[in-house]
């Protein structure tokens, strides 16, 4: 596709590695970019930047665009640590019809998105899950999305995603679900020996391996989490 000169990634949060492989893959700037139905287009990676921003942030605001990263008692985070992401914008939407103890905007007009994320020194935010989505084990938040992406560098995962399961000392630890590539294999042991080679401690690591033909999604791709956590309570995801 020597045409092909930019191509625009959005919708979800896109592991870096697969980022990286399409941009060696196809010859083309990939621009990484994050919003929502609530904001419109909230972030983006400039045509300018340098790659490795594509690889491991979803952009930096666009004009008209606040973007603030709080923890639970609404305290501004320093820069690299993860919190709510809360978005101020010329685009916010005016709220959900008939629904308005929804809409999750205050008086200042920030948005809580529902999002995790961090923003470094230069304002480029990194979605790190949903705040639904968030595993406790043992009271330490578990940095779900990272593990997803490292498993995405496994040369036998085609999708990967990581969900909660109750425990009684922990509260929570971490199931993984895999979609293997055709022809390859991957076990649990398999997966912890990989992580470790990557430096991930050992109470990151998933300690529960389920592999699948497929996962649930979004006609748009999108991981449904919450139908494999309901699926995990249900015992049908073995």
């Amino acid at each position: 596709v020597p045409s092909l000169k930019t191509f625009l990634c959005a919708g979800a949060p896109i592991p870096g590695p697969l980022v990286e492989q399409a941009r060696k893959t196809l010859g083309t700037k990939i621009v990484s970019a994050w919003g929502m139905t609530e904001n419109g287009a909230v972030t983006l990676i400039k045509l300018d930047d340098d790659d490795q921003l594509a690889f491991g942030t979803d952009g930096c605001p666009l004009p008209g665009v606040d973007v603030k990263v709080v923890d639970f008692d609404g305290q501004t985070m320093p820069a690299g640590e993860v919190g709510k992401l809360l978005v101020r914008a010329c685009s916010n939407f005016g709220g959900y019809l008939k629904r308005p103890q929804l809409n999750n905007t205050d008086a200042q007009g920030w948005f809580d998105t529902g999002d995790l994320a961090r923003v470094d020194a230069q304002g480029y935010i990194r979605i790190t899950g949903r705040s639904k989505d968030v595993i406790i084990r043992g009271g330490e938040n578990i940095p779900v999305v990272e593990i997803e992406a490292l498993l995405y560098k496994h040369p036998a995962v085609q999708l990967a995603a990581i969900i909660a399961y109750p425990d009684e000392r922990l509260g929570e630890r971490a199931c993984a679900v895999i979609v293997p590539k055709p022809g390859q294999r991957i076990d649990l042991a398999g997966m912890v020996d990989f992580l470790k080679q990557h430096q991930v401690a050992l109470h990151y690591i998933p300690e529960k391996l389920v592999l699948r033909e497929a996962i649930p999604a979004t006609p748009s791709g999108k991981i449904q989490k919450f139908k494999l956590r309901e699926m995990l309570r249900s015992g049908d995801l073995m």
